[in-house]
Order: C-alpha cells, then structure tokens, then sequence
C-alpha cells in the first residue's frame, strides 16, 4: 500500500531519477515533471500528497509554480534549491513552502524531510473521532481554531491559512499566555526532526499576524522581545 504520492519537479533528470529511487524505497508513489508548465498540469491531475519543488526551472520558475498551486491547494511543498540565501528561504516560506532545502542534498536527509512534513500535514487528523474535535478547537472572541479540520474563521468568515500557519496558532492559543521561544516552537509544532531555523517561526507569526491584527481587543499574537512569542488573552 502506497503511503502517499509525490510530484517531483526538476529539470535534472538525474536528479529526478536518484530521488524517485529513494522515494518510491520508501513505499511512496512519484510523479515527476521536468519545468514549472508540466507541473502545474501534473499537480492538477494527479493530485500528490507533497511537491518536491526545485526553484530554477524553466518555463515557469519554483516561486511561480509555488503561487499557482497555494492558489487553490494547501498540499505541502518542499522547495529545492542551490541557493542558500536568507532571502530565498523567507521568499519560498512567504510563498507558503512547508520546508526548504539546499543543494547537494543528501538523499537521506530528503526522505527524512518529507517524512517529517508528511507526519505534520497528513491525514490523522481526519480519522479523528467526534470526542475529539473538541479537543482540536480553540474559540476566543470572533476567532475560531479548528485543527481537525484546519480551518480558522475569523469574524464568522473561513480564512485560507496553510497548514503551518494553523499548526502554529493552535499551538500559542491553546496555551494562552504561555511564552515560547523560537526553538521551542520548532520543536512542538515543526517537530524534533524539522532542519530549519528560528527565522522560519519569524515568517509565519508575520502572516499570521497579516490575518488576525486588530479583529480583537480581547486578544493578540504578541513579540515578547529577546524571547519569542505567546497568545496573550485579557481579562
């Protein structure tokens, strides 16, 4: 039985090749495409559980192809590239990347990657029973946080948020006025096995901020500076 199917975009056949090797080891399924223009039509029709999304390619570039699939899907996606810049990382997570690696890569390290992201943005949540659901929402005034099915309503309004971005704030507002710092917020809601840094956490407090600023008094997503972070609730 398949544990799940993965698009690989790369222009590299080898690379493609060495990593549907290792991958389909794993007891995955692959799809590969080999520029930005197949993969935007072999994600529509094969429907992948990841993306493995190299940012150099021809056609349409990662960022673009990264744009068009958060434009309809939260399907994760973990970008590949051999730029290891600050400014490229933040760019692949503002775009709503799950996960970012540099080449070379180890093929170890990648199956670990996409197990890790697999494991957080997979489908336990939806076995879930009734008595559970409870226990995966959250509710404050006009704000609604629903883990079991990812969905946060704001206002009564469902708002589009990626499945970080829920785990995130699921997290802070279950413990209200508890302050985190950054690696500790990698390691409960990214997980011990996640090979990012704390600018990751930075990035999604940003758009999560970008969604909640100002819809209540009566809460916040507040910076605790030289520490980290925390949903702060008032009396």
């Amino acid at each position: 039985m398949s544990l799940g199917k993965i698009l690989i975009v790369d222009d590299d056949i080898n690379i493609c090749e060495l990593l549907r090797l290792y991958i389909e080891k794993e007891g995955y399924d692959v799809v590969i495409a080999n520029d930005g223009g197949q993969a935007v039509t072999k994600f529509k029709t094969e429907k992948p559980d990841l993306v493995m999304l190299d940012i150099m390619l021809p056609v349409l570039d990662g960022w673009q192809v990264c744009r068009e699939i958060r434009k309809t899907s939260k399907c994760p996606i973990i970008m590949l590239s051999a730029k290891g810049e600050v400014f490229d990382k933040v760019l692949g997570l503002e775009l709503g990347a799950d996960d970012y690696v540099v080449k070379p890569f180890e093929t170890k390290e990648i199956v670990a990657r996409i197990k890790a992201v697999m494991r957080r943005t997979g489908g336990g949540f939806e076995e879930a029973s009734a008595a559970d659901d409870s226990k995966r929402e959250v509710r404050y005034d006009k704000l609604v946080i629903n883990l079991t099915n990812y969905e946060l309503k704001v206002n009564g309004e469902q708002i589009d948020t990626p499945p970080k971005e829920m785990e995130l704030i699921y997290h802070l507002a279950s413990n209200p006025n508890r302050v985190f710092t950054r690696d500790q917020l990698l390691d409960e809601v990214w997980g011990f096995d996640y090979y990012g840094d704390s600018r990751t956490v930075d990035v999604h407090v940003k758009r999560l901020r970008e969604k909640l600023e100002g819809v209540s008094d009566k809460w916040a997503l507040k910076t605790v500076w030289g520490v980290g972070y925390k949903f702060e609730v008032k009396e």
